[in-house]
């Protein structure tokens, strides 16, 4: 393919297209697309309650105590910190302080993120690509299921989503003028993505680092000092968090969970880190219930590793709707721009995001550690772009057989996929599989076959590719929306009843029934109870603090039997209530329990035994 015809393909590269302002329809069109967005981020919010109880209880807790704000701690009294870093909590917290702790507050603002990763992928493709392929991007991600399912939950991943697109704004902006102001600023945001949720913020790293050395119009020493303060600026946004921590005295700080040495640069390495890839579990628990996480059949857990499991049953329906799609467009728009200038627009936006897609999969797919399905929302944006750059370039170009070739194998191939996705829940509206193959096979032929130049009927052809294209994910997504999730491992997609998660801890019943107890004590702590999971409920029933013994897993040390015994002696926790299941052993758990049974007299409280600490 010649440079003559890349050019052609992609017109939005131009001085004149960058400054000349938009169309008319340009700003309808985006405030319609994020009302549209807000519509279905917001759209029966509440029906999951608080979400995930575990993190809900940490956010309670935050707007309890200014120090289980700071940390994360999952309980007010500041006994252990909830096993991920905690700037998500920084932003619901303050969000529960200002209006109020609900369950509103709570998911509420994973809602308000998603609005603004749609804009914010909208102004980031437009910038190389124009407003068409951008309003395509943020749709495309904004009715992506495990967008539509993690944008209305309160995990980590909608905050991490958000950062790590405005990280490829900011490596966007750096990339046109060689800035390292810009590229510091997309540093410092994969800094406070990992404040967020760790090591996974640093796979879209190679990406945007690959992207500025190619393509910033600067010497290769000036790139390459840009990249290192870059480096520098995700050092110190993710490093002063971790040198708090490690600074302040351990005594007068909650004890950091999911860590094996109360640290939490351990924490970053170990069992979010390393232990995520290759399956150390560090103490903790490396799989699920009924089997590892390789396993095919534990669809919670990420089912088998290898080069198919974006597209299996755990994944497949979450984020792999387009992904074939975008494959097929990175290879064309790489191949098409591979003679244009070293500063080309369109390649330095693919290599940013089918960088970061293609590194993404790969280690989502591979990676043997603890893994969830929900993860991939991290991965969706990359996908949406890459079709909505590549797609939007290849159409421009439609007139040449090379182009329509790529375009039509795209249209096909999403069609085809969507049919396999939809047969995988054979009962859920049957005939939409029918009908997306349908239209999406006829119009991939006429595509391939060339489109008269008559406006109308070209708006027509377009129109139906991208309905093809989008169509699937769409009814998929608005059908995640429109169902409550809860547990630790949401899941999108059509439910056949009740909520659609996955989780562990005491039931909400006998939460419910405890709780009235707790609601009237008066101690530092209202109970103790092992595992978060069964705390975080009891806390949340209560309005109370809670002590998980051993974290989320039963098996941080936190608080140790002396410690516990130190508590009860001066009367700070009222009950210790019995029962509560975590994810792996609890070694320090069973002590206390074991000192509890021989010390205090049981009683019981709808079917959970409670023992009175007081007495």
């Amino acid at each position: 393919m010649t440079t003559a015809l890349a050019s052609r393909v992609e017109p939005a590269h131009s001085k004149e297209n960058a400054t000349k302002p938009p169309e008319r329809w340009v700003r309808p069109a985006v405030l319609g697309l994020l009302a549209a967005t807000a519509l279905l981020y917001f759209w029966n919010l509440t029906a999951s309650g608080y979400g995930n109880s575990f993190y809900a209880a940490a956010v309670q807790s935050g707007t309890q105590d200014w120090k289980a704000w700071l940390f994360g701690s999952l309980d007010a009294g500041n006994v252990l910190t909830v096993d991920k870093p905690p700037a998500a909590l920084w932003v619901t917290t303050a969000f529960a302080r200002i209006f109020g702790f609900s369950g509103f507050t709570v998911l509420a603002p994973q809602a308000l993120m998603g609005v603004a990763s749609v804009g914010l992928l909208y102004l980031t493709v437009k910038r190389t690509s124009g407003p068409i392929a951008g309003l395509f991007a943020g749709a495309a991600l904004a009715v992506t299921p495990v967008a539509a399912l993690m944008f209305k939950f309160n995990n980590p991943d909608a905050l991490l989503t958000l950062l790590l697109i405005a990280g490829g704004y900011c490596t966007i902006r750096a990339i046109e003028k060689a800035s390292p102001r810009w590229l510091a600023l997309a540093g410092v945001a994969i800094g406070f993505g990992f404040l967020t949720k760790m090591m996974q913020a640093f796979l879209v790293l190679p990406a945007f680092g690959l992207a500025y050395l190619i393509a910033a119009p600067a010497s290769l020493g000036k790139r390459l000092l840009h990249l290192l303060g870059a480096v520098a600026s995700v050092v110190v946004s993710a490093g002063w968090f971790i040198a708090l921590v490690d600074l302040w005295p351990t005594d007068s700080r909650p004890y950091i969970g999911g860590s094996d040495g109360d640290s939490l640069l351990e924490l970053s390495l170990g069992y979010n880190g390393l232990g995520r890839i290759f399956g150390m579990g560090g103490g903790m628990m490396v799989g699920g219930p009924g089997g590892s996480v390789s396993s095919g059949a534990n669809v919670g857990f990420g089912g088998e590793s290898g080069l198919t499991r974006m597209f299996g049953a755990s994944f497949g329906g979450e984020v792999s709707w387009l992904l074939p799609a975008a494959l097929i467009g990175l290879v064309a728009g790489l191949w098409f721009t591979r003679r244009a200038a070293g500063t080309d627009r369109t390649r330095a936006a693919l290599i940013v995001w089918g960088g970061w897609m293609l590194v993404t999969a790969l280690v989502f797919s591979f990676m043997s550690g603890i893994v969830h399905p929900y993860y991939a929302v991290a991965l969706a944006p990359s996908i949406a772009a890459v079709v909505a750059i590549s797609g939007t370039s290849l159409w421009r170009g439609r007139a040449h057989l090379a182009p329509r070739v790529f375009l039509s194998l795209m249209i096909a191939v999403s069609a085809v996929w969507a049919y396999i996705l939809l047969d995988r829940n054979a009962d859920w509206l049957p005939v939409l599989r029918w009908l997306i193959v349908g239209l999406g096979l006829v119009t991939a032929t006429v595509v391939l076959v060339g489109v008269p130049p008559m406006r109308k009927l070209v708006a027509v052809v377009a129109t139906v590719s991208v309905l093809t294209i989008g169509l699937g994910t769409t009814a998929y997504g608005i059908e995640t929306a429109s169902q409550s999730h809860s547990g630790s491992i949401p899941i999108s997609g059509p439910s056949t009843g009740g909520e659609r998660g996955m989780g562990m801890g005491m039931e909400e019943g006998s939460s419910a029934e405890i709780g009235a107890v707790l609601a009237a004590t008066t101690t530092k702590w209202a109970a103790a109870t092992s595992s978060s999971q069964s705390a975080a409920n009891l806390e949340l029933a209560s309005g109370k603090s809670v002590i998980g013994i051993g974290g989320w897993s039963g098996g941080d040390p936190a608080p140790t039997l002396a410690e516990f015994q130190r508590y009860v002696a001066n009367g700070d926790i009222t009950y210790y209530v019995e029962g509560g299941r975590g994810g792996g052993p609890g070694g320090g758990s069973n002590e206390i329990s074991e000192w509890v049974a021989e010390n205090f007299t049981a009683t019981t409280v709808g079917e959970q035994t409670v023992y009175n600490l007081l007495s």
